[in-house]
């Protein structure tokens, strides 16, 4: 099938687990359309001076990666968000609207020139960002924003600030919470998330969520489809986890287990477990890994985390009227990577200290914010697998196709690494017109399985293979059913690769990462 039809917008997640919840699409920013009047609190309420000057709006121009073509960038598109001035001298958005920007501005409402900005610190997992100005005299006359200490409770109100595709004027909109929750964000990240009833439209996006005169949250998407006035915001207590965690200038990301759990709801499982009706908690179906060292097997019950009891839903009490998902309380009671929890094991109370980190190593990763690694080896373009690159499996007849043909880039979707591969190596383009490939279909999206039958690790590996072989012939075969072998003649690949990049327009014949592996020694 044509890599033509295979196209489809970037995503910067890709959930087709069947345990993880699908996160609402985010709320896509667009460039400014022409002036409309801002919508207005309801009820006459006055809006505080100090946070419309805190508002601003964001300008970026970005070019986002083109995994079919990995050698390039997409066009360069204009789009806009929101953002609020926080402590620091420093601008608080979202990370998708500056991620692959090369040129950021801001401007204040109803200001004049824009002023340049920086990203300072960026985590797309959570979907935060920090901007520094060239000109921090701007926060002379733009006084940060106050964060409540707090969340917010059901049903208080809460008024929205941006600057929505539609209008240059500051828009603020009124609602109320209407929930709170521990859920996936950008995969494999989860957090806590609002949701509020006060509308939220492309370009909101980094702007502040308002209760009083204090901000509760940054609005970061809406419910896709038909829905209407369903938004969500992310919460103060997010934001100062990141706030805290770039602190030193580096972002690591928030602990996470990555264990399968299910609730211990039916009386049969109870019955199976030999469980104590007294007994609440969550089992574990799938430990993270099945090493004889990993404090989690399969049946145990998690009864407690630190010291917060855990009940048959897997959910622990934030307030008379709240309870989340007990992994909410992992990234304030994770220690030293580190995570104490009490068990049930064939009817004895242990306790353990689980492992945990923002890492979950996997053979299909999203590519956060970099561009794909490449390398072409005559008319053949060879990538890894990222989620960017399956985003094209949005269509039912290219994942029936993938599916029917065993592809690993349908079924090892959240496989973790093994001793023989961590990364998943792609045939990512059609083949670059040329005839060493007279006679071969077009295996674009292949995923390849050895060369010259030595299975390939990854795409460092693939180069180091090519770069060091002897063989008259090469020969690549794949991991989908019924896909092609291709075999060429060795020397006449290596000798066609530099007219086949001339004559195509590719400045480069690999990334940098990949040329310093193809330039290197045997061995290295």
């Amino acid at each position: 099938m044509p890599i033509s039809k295979l196209r489809a917008a970037l995503c910067l997640c890709l959930c087709l687990f069947a345990a993880i919840r699908v996160s609402p699409a985010l709320a896509v920013d667009a460039p400014p359309a022409g002036d409309n009047d801002a919508a207005q609190p309801a009820s006459g309420e006055a809006v505080p001076d100090n946070v419309e000057r805190s508002v601003v709006k964001v300008f970026t121009t970005v070019r986002y990666p083109d995994p079919f073509r990995p050698w390039t960038k997409q066009a360069p598109q204009e789009i806009s968000g929101s953002g609020v001035v926080i402590d620091g001298k420093r601008i608080l958005t979202n990370a998708h609207v500056v991620l692959y920007a090369s040129q950021v501005q801001i401007q204040a409402n109803q200001g004049g020139d824009k002023i340049s900005a920086t990203v300072e610190a960026i985590a797309p997992g959570i979907d935060l960002a920090v901007l520094k100005l060239d000109d921090p005299s701007f926060f002379g006359k733009h006084a940060p924003l106050a964060r409540a200490s707090k969340l917010p409770a059901i049903k208080d109100a809460v008024l929205a600030y941006g600057f929505p595709t539609g209008g240059a004027s500051l828009s603020i909109t009124k609602g109320i919470v209407s929930r709170i929750e521990f859920v996936s964000y950008n995969l494999p990240v989860t957090g806590l998330r609002i949701q509020i009833d006060a509308a939220i439209n492309p370009g909101n996006s980094g702007g502040p969520a308002v209760a009083g005169d204090k901000m509760i949250g940054l609005a970061f998407s809406k419910l896709g489809g038909d829905s209407q006035n369903i938004g969500y915001i992310i919460p103060n207590e997010e934001i100062e986890l990141f706030l805290k965690d770039i602190a030193d200038g580096h972002y690591d990301g928030k602990p996470a287990m990555y264990d399968y759990l299910q609730t211990l709801e039916n009386p049969a499982l109870r019955a199976f477990l030999k469980l104590d009706k007294s007994v609440e908690g969550i089992v574990v179906h799938q430990p993270a890994h099945d090493d004889a060292g990993y404090p989690l097997k399969e049946w145990d019950v998690i009864t407690r985390i630190g010291d917060t009891p855990v009940d048959d839903q897997g959910k622990i009490a934030l307030g008379p009227d709240l309870r989340v998902n007990f992994q909410y309380l992992v990234q304030k009671v994770a220690k030293d990577g580190k995570l104490p929890l009490t068990i049930i094991r064939d009817g004895k109370t242990l306790q353990v200290q689980l492992p945990v980190s923002a890492e979950r190593p996997m053979l299909i990763s999203d590519l956060r914010g970099s561009y794909p690694p490449y390398f072409i080896y005559g008319p053949l373009v060879f990538s890894k697998a990222s989620y960017q690159f399956l985003s094209f499996l949005n269509s039912k007849e290219i994942i029936t196709g993938l599916s029917f043909m065993r592809s690993p880039l349908v079924i090892q979707i959240g496989d973790p690494p093994d001793a023989s591969r961590d990364e998943l190596v792609v045939i990512a383009s059609p083949y670059f017109p040329h005839k060493l490939a007279t006679g071969y279909s077009n295996e674009s999206g292949a995923v390849v399985r050895s060369v010259n039958g030595v299975p390939v690790r990854n795409l460092r590996h693939l180069v180091a293979l090519l770069r060091d072989l002897k063989d008259e012939f090469v020969t690549f075969e794949f991991d989908n059913r019924g896909t092609e072998a291709l075999t060429f003649p060795r020397a006449e690949m290596v000798a066609a690769t530099d007219g086949i990049l001339t004559d195509n327009g590719v400045r480069a014949q690999g990334s940098p990462d990949m040329m310093a592996v193809w330039q290197g020694k045997p061995g290295e």
